[in-house]
């Protein structure tokens, strides 16, 4: 394999392993010794690292390479979808964050477990687990993939697995004795990392364009004769397919359900804002993090609409018009950036992209272990051992806390190689290939929580019913489904949103179906509003 890296490149990279191992080293010397410390921070981390922790665990590597790539076809709506996040977090601090608090829950899943039964928190916590190595897995193999091509200059299946045991083993060594400490604290300096790197490739590509700002923008608000501004924010269209997902009226409702089931019932965010002091700092990390992203994604669609003008615009550049840009890596397509990092991109850049998208890649990966690892002891391994009378110590869960890091990073990497073979069955792009696996899990998971918030039903045997057929209606809108399912003239392309918004809302009636069973030895339930 021929690497295609600088000299300069590899000095970049080779001090972000530096940086890598020291950190992690200093990070995991202090051991915890109880699952409150090792889960949960000892509720003792400052609220500014919290909001940037939630932020680069919600801006993985496919916000890297996918949010150029809507700059570079479509325009600035996809900042449009913030007003579903400011109205989600909003519902979440009122909501959600006061119970989890009162509750001194571990997992968001403790919440139903007082309200429907244990049953209810162990297959709530299982959907999640299910969706959530889906949604993970999709992340580490786009990493995995950009990365082999950088790195080995070719993306065989053998080089794409190398990245991507290479990119798993980092993220466990790096999070595996500290906990979710190592994970925020981590999670700072990826973030510092990625957003720099994107920083510095926005620069460069601003500096290959021969034309005033004036001509960009100018460029950019009409970009062909006849064509729509690339600086639109609001569309308003009803577009209900797969390219309308980032209009107005997704914004308002399948975006709103994607942020609140992503906030307040995925234990992957959520279990930062946890780490806080109290409820009120957890609102703040929690709404902190809703500003900070705003500016992060839209300097990524920067760089898409930069790329636009430096690929669709010859008369700027300077250039007499070439032939069809062919975006194409050894037969499989690729995004415009990396068409960009792979062929224009000057040397040194190339490794800060490099570190960019492996600290973007393992800002997601080491949250989605330490959270997955808490359900699986918290909602499933603990409670058989206590159902059982078996009294263990708390360094006994910690140790098993890191086991499950451990088997958690094994199924990813399994997750991430299918990922290989499952994209090319589709022609989604990557952001919403990413965005939208989580769906999946999302709609069980928020008709669930509706119900337990707002109604007096529901039971194990109607929360299992509801976490199906979610399921089971996201499965059926897939195009690949439905071309097996349905005559080809009836199948229809709908947009992830609107399956959430169908996919939650079925859940719900499905969830009330069940009559609330009164369990013995009952409690005030969790769920009755705070005071």
């Amino acid at each position: 394999m021929t690497s295609v890296y600088s000299t300069l490149d590899w000095i970049v990279f080779g001090l972000y392993v530096t940086l890598l191992i020291a950190t992690g080293v200093y990070f995991n010397r202090k051991k915890s010794v109880n699952t409150q410390d090792y889960f949960l921070g000892g509720n003792a981390i400052p609220t500014w690292m919290v909001a940037i922790s939630v932020l680069a665990t919600s801006q993985s590597a496919a916000t890297f390479l996918g949010g150029p790539d809507q700059g570079y076809q479509g325009d600035l709506s996809y900042l449009a979808t913030n007003i579903g996040a400011v109205i989600a977090a909003i519902l979440v601090s009122i909501i959600l964050i006061p119970k989890f608090y009162k509750n001194k829950v571990f997992t968001v899943y403790e919440l139903l477990e007082k309200r429907m039964g244990s049953s209810a928190k162990k297959q709530a916590g299982m959907m999640y687990l299910f969706g959530r190595i889906f949604a993970s897995g999709a992340r580490l193999y786009m990493a995995a993939l950009a990365v082999s091509m950088i790195l080995f200059a070719n993306i065989d299946a053998d080089s794409v697995i190398i990245a991507t045991l290479v990119l798993t083993a980092a993220g466990l060594l790096y999070t595996v004795f500290g906990g979710i400490r190592s994970v925020i604290y981590g999670d700072v300096i990826q973030c510092v990392v990625y957003v720099s790197a994107a920083v510095f490739v926005l620069y460069f590509l601003y500096q290959a364009i021969p034309a005033s700002f004036s001509q960009i923008v100018e460029a950019l608000q009409h970009p062909a004769p006849g064509a729509d501004s690339k600086l639109a924010l609001l569309k308003f269209d009803w577009d209900f397919s797969s390219s309308g997902v980032f209009n107005f009226w997704s914004a308002i409702t399948g975006f709103v359900l994607l942020n609140f089931a992503a906030f307040g019932l995925d234990q992957d965010m959520t279990q930062r804002v946890l780490t806080c002091k109290n409820a009120k700092e957890a609102n703040k990390a929690m709404l902190l993090s809703v500003v900070l992203v705003m500016p992060v994604m839209l300097l990524f669609i920067l760089i898409g609409l930069l790329l636009f003008i430096l690929y669709q615009r010859p008369d700027l550049m300077q250039i007499s018009a070439g032939g069809e840009l062919i975006q194409d890596f050894q037969g499989e397509k690729i995004t415009i950036f990396m068409y960009y990092v792979l062929n224009e991109i000057p040397p040194g850049v190339k490794g800060l992209v490099t570190i960019g998208i492996v600290a973007a890649a393992l800002s997601t990966l080491n949250s989605g272990l330490n959270s997955m690892s808490s359900v699986l002891v918290n909602d499933i391994y603990r409670p058989f051992k206590e159902k059982h009378h078996i009294n263990l110590p708390e360094i006994h869960y910690v140790k098993a806390g890191q086991v499950g890091m451990a088997l958690v990073a094994i199924t990813l990497c399994f997750m991430a190689i299918l990922c290989f073979y499952w994209q090319r069955y589709t022609d989604m792009p990557l952001l919403k290939f990413a965005l939208s696996v989580m769906v999946f899990s999302y709609s069980g998971l928020i008709g669930v929580f509706l119900t337990a918030l707002f109604t007096n039903r529901g039971n194990s045997v109607s929360v299992f019913s509801a976490l199906v057929v979610g399921f089971l209606i996201t499965l059926f809108f897939q195009p690949y489904v439905m071309s097996i399912l349905l005559p080809q003239e009836m199948v229809f392309d709908l947009g992830f949103t609107w399956q959430l918004c169908i996919g939650a809302s079925v859940s719900f009636f499905v969830c009330i179906l069940g009559r609330k069973k009164e369990m013995a030895n009952s409690v005030k339930p969790c769920l009755e509003a705070s005071t």
